[in-house]
């Protein structure tokens, strides 16, 4: 028996820590250009200073000639860091981003189940905005510590001219930056709460983009509009709540910037008026107030980032830190082999217990809906073993025992609503581009007539979910690639409702030929393919009540024929 996952979770902290981890080397080089980039940017009105106090001093044309080398050699650097600096730190975002993409997307998309309380439009948006927003950190810190060198540069400059101005760099810095952490937590809970809106507005039009059809067919449709219109603008108060929270932060910190700047300018204007600092000094201050203006806004905004990745992190960690249902055996099956249901108890079935012998071509005729939902869902492993009484068994070893790998490759249970995906009529019948019955599959299933119908044949294109196809064609598309994947058990849920009666008849009798000698379970009320099983098991309040061919029942069970004849 298989027992959940107990792995500690893995918290936003570990999240961006591995993120951080995994970039080292880019974020020591894209540290080391953007440093270089800072301090070139201060490092101007340095030497301007430097510049207009020797050339007043000395007067002389070579000194000049030197000073316009000095400068031509910083903005060159200035120039180039930044370009190289943010090419690495980019293209290292670029790649976390995707790999963290390609992890939430693979938690989502695996055949055992998390325990998480998210719908799938969201573990969407977690895996796009929250995984790009999350690998944001990247250039965060890189950033954060080259301005913090340019305020360094700047304060240390400063403070060699006059001791006051240096401090007032620093405390200022200081008082910044203790204001705008306030804001910056603002930021991330509001931010935090806007993605679950909008994950939550994405998962609602999933939703209605699935049930529309039957949306329409009973006229819930304004219903449903106004349940969207309701997350959506919930989602829309959120997304403005925290563009004010954004641009009160932008206000704060571009307003004490320019009060710190301009408290730089002033004092050094009364220093120079006072004589205590010269000309060139006080050009280098009255510079340097304006170039700090950029370090200090990138220092300030840093926070409010950082916030914006842990909260994404946080989201992340939903995702990437629930345990699995169950955690899936290690075993495989023996080829061929029986198929054993042993006294199960789930939903509405009530000690079911069957057995289909390796080849034969088995049908169930459930006069409940619900009960063959169930039992679908339990042959497929949708159902973790520990939650439904009973075994099931693939040649003689329990589903829990066996990996899930193992499962998928011996045992396909084919839904009846199996999903269309955006591609061609051969991508959707064979995925992998490996099954070597695709034509077989195609004419068992009657989907000649749609590739005959198109001149792309089977490269005809499909749009998502089979928007440019009928509900029949949809229906037999799914049962040609159920029939291509050729496995050793077949078990059909409802493969013909959409399809008319002469068709279905075709079917039945093609599908019978194609699976003779494989094991093939079919979960109908279809009296063709009820026909061409060997045997018939009546499935009636989640129990077997009968068990014959077709015929035979319809000949000597009244409510079975008033069951399934049409």
């Amino acid at each position: 028996m298989t027992t959940p996952d107990t792995r500690r979770p893995r918290p936003a902290s570990d999240i961006l820590r591995t993120a951080l981890r995994r970039n080292r080397g880019a974020m020591i080089w894209g540290t080391v250009l953007m440093g270089l980039y800072q301090a070139g940017e201060t490092a101007f009105p340095i030497a301007l200073g430097l510049i207009v106090e020797h050339t007043m001093r000395e007067r002389s044309l070579g000194s000049l000639g030197l000073s316009i080398a000095a400068l031509a050699v910083i903005i060159t650097t200035v120039s180039l860091s930044w370009r190289f600096g943010m090419r690495i730190l980019q293209k290292a975002n670029t790649t976390e981003a995707h790999r963290w993409r390609v992890k939430v997307a693979a938690c989502g998309l695996q055949p055992v189940a998390r325990d998480v309380d998210l719908k799938s439009g969201e573990i969407l948006t977690i895996a796009t905005e929250d995984a790009d927003q999350t690998a944001d950190i990247i250039e965060v810190v890189p950033l954060l510590i080259s301005s913090l060198v340019a305020v360094v540069v700047a304060a240390v400059a400063l403070g060699l001219a006059d001791i006051r101005l240096g401090l007032l760099v620093i405390v200022g810095t200081a008082a910044i930056m203790s204001v705008l952490s306030v804001l910056s937590r603002r930021i991330g809970s509001s931010t935090q709460e806007q993605q679950a809106r909008v994950a939550r507005a994405g998962a609602k039009v999933a939703d209605l983009i699935t049930g529309l059809r039957p949306l329409h067919g009973f006229g819930g449709n304004h219903a449903a509009f106004r349940s969207y219109r309701k997350v959506s603008t919930e989602a829309k108060l959120q997304a403005v709540t925290v563009a004010k929270v954004n641009g009160a932060y932008a206000g704060t910190a571009l307003a004490l910037n320019a009060v710190l700047a301009g408290a730089v300018t002033l004092t050094a204007g009364w220093l120079a008026f006072d004589g205590q600092i010269n000309i060139g000094e006080l050009v280098m201050a009255v510079g340097l107030a304006q170039f700090i203006m950029e370090p200090l806004r990138l220092f300030s905004e840093m926070p409010k980032y950082v916030m914006i990745a842990r909260a994404s992190a946080e989201r992340m960690a939903l995702v990437l830190a629930a345990p699995p249902v169950t955690t899936p055996g290690s075993e495989h099956p023996a080829a061929g082999g029986n198929l054993e249901i042993d006294c199960v108890r789930y939903g509405t079935l009530r000690d079911l217990k069957f057995t289909v012998v390796a080849g034969e071509f088995v049908a169930i005729a459930a006069y409940q809906p619900r009960a063959a939902a169930d039992l679908a869902a339990v042959l497929a492993a949708n159902v973790p073993p520990d939650a439904y009484e009973g075994a099931v068994r693939v040649a003689g070893r329990e589903l829990g025992e066996l990996s899930v790998e193992a499962v998928r490759a011996h045992l396909l249970v084919n839904p009846y609503d199996g999903e269309i995906f955006a591609g061609t009529l051969r991508t959707n019948i064979d995925p992998t581009g490996t099954s070597r019955t695709v034509p077989e599959a195609v004419e068992a299933s009657m989907l000649t007539d749609v590739v005959a119908l198109h001149r792309d044949g089977l490269d005809y294109g499909v749009r998502d979910r089979g928007a440019n196809l009928s509900g029949g064609q949809r229906q037999r598309l799914s049962l040609a690639r159920a029939l291509a994947a050729d496995c050793e058990v077949l078990v059909l849920h409802d493969p013909t409702t959409a399809v008319d009666a002469v068709t279905e008849q075709l079917i039945a009798r093609n599908v019978a030929k194609l699976r003779r000698g494989r094991t093939t379970v079919v979960i109908t009320s279809s009296p063709a393919l009820l026909d061409v099983a060997d045997r018939v098991l009546v499935l009636d309040e989640g129990a077997v009540t009968a068990e014959d061919t077709h015929r035979n029942l319809l000949a000597g069970d009244a409510d079975y024929c008033l069951a399934v004849a049409r």
